[in-house]
Formats: C-alpha cells, structure tokens, sequence
C-alpha cells in the first residue's frame, strides 16, 4: 500500500522526491553556476584579444634603449647534414662561416625567429639582420615579422656567438647612418 506524499517516516515529514535538496545541489540557485560560466569565457576572450593584438617591440618604445645604429649585417642561416649551421652572406648567399658544436643559444634564437615565419606563414626568403648599435647593443632581427632579439640580454658569451659574425668570411658590415 502506497504513502500518501505527506505521510510521515520515522516521526518525519517526508517531501516527495522531485522536492528533495540531494536532487539540486545548488538549491535551486543557479545564477552562482552561471556567474562562473560568464568569467570564464570573459577571461578566454580577454586573452584571446590580447594575443590578437599587434605587440610593439619594446626598444623601439623605451627612448632610453634606442641608439643609433653602427653597422649592419643581413645572413641567412641553414643547418648541415653534419649538425653545424651554415653562415650564408644575405645578399651573396655565399657561407661565411660555419658555427659548430651544440650552439644551444644560436640554434634557440634562430628557431625562435623561423618558428615566427612559419606562424605568419612567410618563406625563409628574406635575410636576418644582425645589428650593433652605438650604445653597444647587439640585435638578431627578423624585417619580414619585425621579431627581434636583444642579445646583450643572454650575457657576453651569447653575444660573442654573434658579435663576430660582424666581419665573419672578409666582408665587413655595412655602416648605417644614425637614426635617433
């Protein structure tokens, strides 16, 4: 024989099931679920944009670290069936050096700025720019995704790696005039 829903268990009231707390765990509350579900999308959207976003390089809007340019040296860079990397002219595309070893630093600040190229979808066509300037800065820079790497930032061992690719296979870099 059925209980009618208001019938009582045990000394207790019993509620009929669709009523009952463990089937809504909120409490029938729901604008908390809700809440939580916009800020989180918000966020992702924030985000989202802010990666969209065109990202100024840093140098170029701090006047304290810009300083003319000095000279000036375009490469291309290509790995050997050996390990090393070739050292190619940017306009002669002839090797003016090979660099050996591991070369963790060059290998990382190369793969960094052809990584770049492939997400812009652009060939490896156009040259690297190597960089001093007069406050004795040097730059890795890429002009096809105006990527940049100030080495002076990894320490003087780094900079070395680079600094004598300057006048690397005879050729000498070529004198910039001096922009402010």
């Amino acid at each position: 024989m059925n209980a009618p829903a208001s019938a009582r268990i045990n000394g207790t009231r019993a509620e009929p099931a669709s009523r009952a707390r463990h089937d809504d765990p909120t409490g029938g509350r729901t604008w908390p679920l809700w809440g939580m579900t916009l800020l989180a999308l918000g966020s992702l959207a924030a985000v989202t944009l802010q990666r969209q976003a065109p990202t100024p390089i840093a140098a170029e809007t701090d006047a304290r670290l810009v300083a003319p340019v000095l000279w000036q040296r375009a490469f291309h860079f290509e790995d050997r069936p050996d390990g090393s990397i070739a050292v190619l002219d940017g306009v002669t595309r002839l090797e003016v050096t090979r660099l050996r070893g591991e070369q963790g630093f060059a290998r990382g600040a190369l793969r960094m700025l052809a990584h770049a190229r492939l997400r812009h979808g652009l060939s490896p066509e156009q040259p690297f720019l190597l960089t001093g300037h007069a406050n004795g800065r040097l730059t890795l820079s890429d002009p096809a995704t105006r990527e940049r790497i100030d080495l002076e930032s990894f320490g003087p061992t780094n900079i070395a790696v680079f600094a004598r690719l300057r006048d690397a296979g005879g050729a000498s870099a070529s004198p910039e005039k001096a922009t402010p």
